[in-house]
């Protein structure tokens, strides 16, 4: 009997020390069907790619996106944004996208797909 305790004990220290307790971050994806809510305002276009990012055909990092969508905001409730994935965008640079664009809840992102 003293010796199933002790098994037990080195099982509950294992796992306890083996387990994690951190929270990974999330990001909240919304499919908009097609009857959405459609803004007065007029959409503006991102294209990723793998290497670079446009906003309406300029070039940009992906740390000046918000400024540059909130001088595209001008007073504006909401921007719409419409997101074109080009060659062969990985998972996580979509996620980075998407967080930098989480902090702006003005913008409200539409993901196209990849052309």
């Amino acid at each position: 009997m003293t010796s199933l305790i002790d098994v037990i004990f080195l099982l509950l220290l294992f796992f306890m020390l083996s387990s994690t307790f951190t929270r990974f971050a999330e990001v909240d994806l919304t499919a908009d069907g097609p009857g959405g809510a459609v803004s007065g305002a007029r959409p503006a276009f991102l294209q990723l790619e793998p290497d670079r990012l446009r906003l309406n055909g300029e070039e940009l990092a992906l740390d000046a996106l918000p400024e540059a969508l909130r001088d595209r905001l001008a007073g504006a409730e909401k921007l719409p944004l419409l997101v074109s994935l080009r060659g062969g965008v990985s998972a996580q640079r979509l996620t980075d996208l998407l967080v930098v664009l989480r902090r702006l809840p003005e913008v409200t992102a539409t993901v196209l797909g990849a052309a």
